[in-house]
């Protein structure tokens, strides 16, 4: 307990200076000083003679800060879920794709990009600009996830086994449907799926970001209230409704939030792997499992790393840019892989 109360802190130290160094690093570099002054300048505060320049300052707020704050709210949003689906599930292999929110939104802005115009009109598309694809993706994520629902549910209650064989089965299925589009589509079209498929945080900008943040801030400030009743979950369904938790609303509440919070961030970056399976396991490792302390740090950390990944994303092969979700992949196995062994390791021991 006091080393997660620690680590709060840490990770709050930790995602500020992955703020500053998102904003700073790029195809164009600013130092960290002047990035300092740039956000201290509203407020008033000096503290150096060098200032910034008018372009690099245009830079940091018009273009950089805003797509970090998408890294943020995405990676913590990924995060926080695959806490709720590993705490739901009391499995920590678990990963918000068995409700069939990523595979929803990838089929549901798979057609938009490809079959858009000839199923809603080419006004209609024109009319809804950047946020076509958004707003199909989110759309898909929802209809999957209450597919799925819906599918698993034995009366009035929700069954986790039947749910997670259901979803391996619709995830298939989503991935068929994605083939049959790519093939059907245009090589501009195959560029787009492909790097929309394996994410990237160009999107962010402030129009959109004013848009998207509900989808994202309501559910995190709202999901610390059920921390308790998962903690009471890990001990079993049994136990959790003998200690007065309605499991079966529990469990609506929990996949609805977990829809919308990995829908707003596929809606908008795409697919990005492993945010939503390792940093929970990272948490558990490393300080708790108790969801009062899990949630918030899994959050922090989240927000941290994509951030990170998105800076190698945009610098590593600069001036152009590698999909972010390529990165978490390379980073996120290996990771993945080492806690693995290190729990095998101290089963068998």
């Amino acid at each position: 307990m006091n080393r997660g109360i620690i680590l709060l802190p840490l990770l709050g130290i930790l995602l500020l200076f992955s703020i500053l160094c998102g904003c700073s690093f790029g195809p164009m570099k600013i130092s960290l000083a002047s990035t300092i002054h740039s956000f201290l300048e509203p407020l008033e505060i000096s503290y150096m003679d060098s200032l910034p320049t008018k372009i690099e300052s245009m830079v940091i707020w018009d273009i950089r800060f805003p797509r970090v704050l998408l890294g943020v709210l995405v990676g913590s949003s990924l995060a926080v879920a695959g806490a709720l689906m590993q705490g739901l599930f009391r499995n920590p292999l678990a990963d918000p794709g068995i409700i069939g929110v990523t595979s929803g939104g990838a089929v549901g802005a798979s057609i938009m990009i490809v079959l858009g115009s000839m199923i809603v009109g080419d006004e209609f598309v024109d009319t809804l600009g950047a946020f076509a694809i958004p707003l199909a993706a989110i759309t898909g994520a929802f209809m999957v996830t209450l597919l799925i629902y819906r599918l698993s549910l034995i009366g009035e209650h929700v069954d986790i086994v039947s749910m997670l064989l259901i979803g391996i089965a619709i995830n298939a299925l989503a991935g068929a449907l994605i083939g049959i589009i790519v093939f059907m589509a245009t090589d501009e079209e195959v560029r787009t799926l492909t790097f929309w498929g394996l994410g990237s945080l160009a999107r962010g900008d402030w129009h959109m970001l004013s848009c998207a943040a509900p989808f994202f801030v309501i559910p995190l400030l709202f999901v610390s209230i059920f921390s308790k009743s998962l903690n009471a979950l890990l001990l079993g369904e049994e136990e959790a409704m003998h200690l007065g938790i309605e499991v079966s609303k529990l469990k609506k509440i929990l996949i609805l939030t977990t829809a919308s919070l990995v829908g707003a961030a596929v809606s908008l970056t795409g697919s990005i792997g492993f945010i939503a399976l390792v940093v929970p396991h990272i948490i558990r490792s490393i300080a708790t499992s108790d969801h009062r302390l899990l949630l918030p740090a899994a959050g922090l950390l989240g927000a941290s790393l994509l951030v990170l990944s998105d800076i190698v994303a945009r610098t590593l092969v600069s001036p152009a840019e590698l999909p972010i979700g390529i990165l978490t992949a390379l980073l996120g196995a290996p990771v993945f892989l080492s806690l693995l062994i290190r729990r095998k390791r101290q089963i068998f021991v």
